[in-house]
C-alpha cells in the first residue's frame, strides 16, 4: 500500500489516531500535513491530502464530512482581567469590551460580540499578541487560545455564542480503502472490524504432532 497523508487544520491534534494507525498499518506511512483552515477545503479539492480534519462550517461541493466533536468557545484575556474573577464569561460582559476579530477566524459569527476594532489582524496568532498588549479582548475556539498559550494570558469559557465543530472530510470521488481505514480509526472501531482494509495477523505457530511411543523391544 501507499502512503496516507492526512490535512489538519490547527488546533486540531491528531496524535492519537496517528498512533493507532501505526499500530494497525506499519507498513502504510502516515504523513500528517498541517494546512490553514481557510485552505483545507481547496487542498482535499486539489487531492494533495488524502482526508484532511478541519472545521465546520464548510462548502461542502464535492466534499464529504463526518463531524467528530464539538469544541468549547473561550475568551482570551491578560491574566489581571477582572472577567477572570468569573468562572464562565457572557454576551454581556463582552458588551464593553474592546474586541479583536482576526481575518482567519473559525466561528460561524453573524455578530461578534462587544466593540469590534476596525484594524483586523491577519491571524489568529497576531490577535493573541495585540491581546497580551493590552489592545482587546479575543474569542476563539478552546483548542487555538491552547496552542497560542502565553503565560500573560488565559482564557474563560464563553456562553451562547457559536462553537467550533470539527470533522473528517475527504473527496466525494477519492473514498479509498486507506480512508475507510482512518474512518474505522475515529469512529472507535477495533482493529477486528468487518470495514476497511484487513489487518495482517500473525499466523499462530504450527505444533509438532506428538511423538509416536516406541514399542518395547522383544527380547530374543
Amino acid at each position: 500500500m501507499t502512503g496516507f497523508r492526512l490535512g489538519y487544520v490547527p488546533g486540531v491534534t491528531p496524535a492519537k489516531w496517528a498512533r493507532i494507525w501505526t499500530e494497525r498499518l506499519p507498513r502504510v506511512p502516515l504523513e500528517l500535513v498541517q494546512v490553514t483552515a481557510a485552505d483545507a477545503p481547496g487542498v482535499l479539492r486539489r487531492t494533495e491530502v488524502d482526508a484532511a480534519l478541519l472545521r465546520l462550517p464548510i462548502d461542502r461541493t464535492g466534499l464529504h464530512a463526518i463531524p467528530l466533536y464539538v469544541e468549547q468557545t473561550v475568551v482570551v484575556v491578560p491574566k489581571d482581567h477582572l472577567i477572570t474573577a468569573a468562572d464562565e464569561v457572557t454576551l454581556d460582559d463582552l458588551a464593553d469590551e474592546l474586541m479583536l476579530h482576526p481575518r482567519d477566524d473559525v466561528l460561524d459569527w453573524e455578530h461578534p460580540p462587544g466593540r469590534l476594532i476596525d484594524d483586523r489582524p491577519a491571524r489568529t496568532a497576531d490577535a493573541v499578541e495585540l491581546v497580551a498588549m493590552g489592545t482587546g479582548l479575543l474569542v476563539v475556539p478552546q483548542s487555538l487560545a491552547r496552542l497560542h498559550h502565553r503565560k500573560d494570558l488565559t482564557y474563560r469559557p464563553l456562553a451562547g455564542v457559536p462553537e467550533s465543530q470539527v470533522a473528517l472530510s475527504w473527496p466525494e470521488d477519492e473514498t479509498s480503502e486507506l480512508v475507510e481505514h482512518f474512518i474505522g480509526i475515529v469512529r472507535g472501531r477495533t482493529a477486528n472490524s468487518t470495514r476497511g482494509p484487513a489487518v495482517a495477523k500473525k499466523r499462530p505457530a504450527r505444533t509438532p504432532p506428538p511423538a509416536r511411543p516406541k514399542k518395547p523391544r522383544r527380547r530374543r
